[in-house]
């Protein structure tokens, strides 16, 4: 007589704002996750196998999950680096998982690219907009706007008025000046490397992104899925 080993179903604990804890199912989550994206991208769009570790840890974060967190070395005060190749999958994981959370807390995407635009056209109150202006209003409160954002690195210094200005180097020491102080969190996605990153921004932007971000990267080896 043979027996079966049951399958063991991959769980999450959310603990969401104002709710009672709820145990959310793992392959429910990347099912949801594939027919949004079928819906928001094209009827092509497929969550992959190999992907399933970095999704599952950015799940753990999205809930809010202590337990798991702790086993996989996530720390819920901080935000999300996600890291990978070109056309892994990063942006639209980001754009995705943010359909998960409640409308009012769902986060931002801005590529890095848009935003040193703004900067030509506009100046240095985009600086102001993406960091110490940030915020939504109302009802006598101020909530941080999260932001997400994504191709960070790949923007190229914009020269403004004779000056050269990094751009997303400002906004990243500001929003960390509001993370220390007023838990303002900021996620980003990006092609390169930390060692990339700090050739780009300084050792003390890199410094403190250290603090702002947990760091999760698909493998270098993972393929352009928009091929």
């Amino acid at each position: 007589m043979t027996t079966t080993t049951p399958k063991q179903t991959k769980t999450m604990t959310s603990h969401s704002e104002h709710r009672q804890p709820k145990v959310i199912d793992f392959e429910e989550c990347l099912e949801f996750l594939e027919n949004a994206g079928q819906k928001q991208f094209n009827a092509r769009f497929r969550i992959h196998q190999e992907d399933h570790s970095i999704i599952y840890k950015l799940l753990v974060y999205i809930y809010r999950d202590q337990r798991n967190a702790a086993k996989i070395g996530i720390d819920l005060r901080k935000s999300i680096l996600l890291t990978g190749p070109v056309g892994c999958g990063k942006t639209s994981l980001m754009t995705l998982l943010r359909l998960l959370l409640p409308q009012k807390h769902q986060y931002i995407m801005k590529s890095s690219r848009d935003i040193t635009l703004e900067f030509f056209k506009d100046g240095y109150a985009i600086i102001n907009r993406y960091s110490r202006g940030s915020y939504y209003t109302g009802n006598g409160q101020m909530r941080p706007k999260v932001y997400c954002f994504d191709d960070l690195g790949v923007e190229s210094n914009i020269k403004y008025y004779g000056n050269d200005t990094n751009v997303m180097a400002e906004i990243l020491l500001s929003r960390y000046d509001l993370f220390v102080n007023r838990g303002m969190l900021t996620h980003a996605t990006s092609n390169l490397n930390a060692q990339e990153l700090e050739q780009i921004y300084g050792n003390r932007v890199r410094s403190r992104m250290r603090e702002m971000f947990n760091v999760i990267s698909f493998s270098k080896d993972s393929k352009d899925k928009r091929v």
